[in-house]
């Protein structure tokens, strides 16, 4: 009989990922992410959440009173662990403040981005891989995220022709407006080495919603809904790009309003 495998914690994949395993353990690991999809999943997600917090967030963290913060750590009694070569919890102090850092920056937006994925766990296809990586972007997003006057035309003209220069669209303040929704900034993003458009909105409704952008040679294909992070995405694409609107509004609003913008922003 086949004795089943502990699944690895959160620590164990953390460490996996970051190469803090010795080879042994990397293998093991390796085995049960190969067996078993929860873990194969949870893998991916914490891939794809290990972002540059030391060089998008280096502003904030300066003004931390990162004393106060390491004499906390210190503070942390050492836990005992079955893993001769492995450092016991929150002994990484990378990790401890990079959980410190997203937590400090929830929810402040960040002009210029960069969204990076490791693919080399899932064979999904790359549509859904890069729904997946917005929705989690998108799910930090609230009011006060995008709170303040909406920009008048010509800024609304400046910021989307920094998107047409890299995406090689067309776009015009009356091609991506929502009816009842004001528009808040656009964004140029980064995802997989492809130039990602991030066009923010804010629904006095429901809350945040956005519609992004991203060069897709996978061909034309009709719109379609799914629910992610609690939120409805509406997705579809052209022979060129492909789209997606994501936001909090129920699923046959949001569906009503991907109908009237997207014969709007086609290539």
């Amino acid at each position: 009989m086949t004795t089943k495998q502990t699944i690895p914690s959160d620590e164990d994949l953390t460490a996996f990922i970051d190469g803090e395993l010795t080879a042994e353990e990397a293998a093991r690991i390796e085995a049960i992410v190969n067996e078993d999809e929860s873990t194969a999943e949870r893998l991916e997600f914490l891939a794809r959440a290990s972002l540059p917090f030391e060089q998008a967030f280096a502003p904030l963290l300066a003004e931390a009173p990162r004393e106060k913060l390491e004499a906390m750590l210190a503070a942390i009694p050492a836990q005992p662990s079955a893993k001769s070569n492995s450092a016991p919890a929150f002994a990484t102090r990378r990790r401890f403040l990079g959980a410190l850092a997203a937590s400090l920056v929830a929810g402040i937006a960040i002009d210029r981005a960069v969204i990076g994925i490791g693919r080399g766990f899932s064979a999904r296809d790359e549509n859904s891989e890069w729904r997946a990586v917005v929705a989690d972007y998108i799910s930090l997003y609230t009011a006060e995220t995008l709170a303040g006057p909406a920009p008048g035309r010509e800024e609304q003209a400046a910021q989307l022709a920094s998107l047409d220069e890299k995406l090689g669209l067309s776009l015009s303040p009356e091609a991506i407006s929502l009816p009842g929704i004001d528009f808040r900034r656009a964004l140029l993003l980064q995802y997989d080495g492809k130039a990602l458009a991030q066009i923010a909105y804010l629904d006095p409704e429901t809350g945040p919603m956005a519609l992004c952008i991203v060069k897709s040679d996978a061909g034309p294909k009709a719109a379609d809904l799914e629910s992610r992070k609690g939120m409805n995405v509406v997705y579809w694409s052209s022979a060129t790009h492909a789209f997606m609107l994501i936001g909090h509004a129920a699923a046959e609003r949001m569906s009503a309003i991907a109908s009237e913008v997207r014969g709007r922003v086609a290539a």
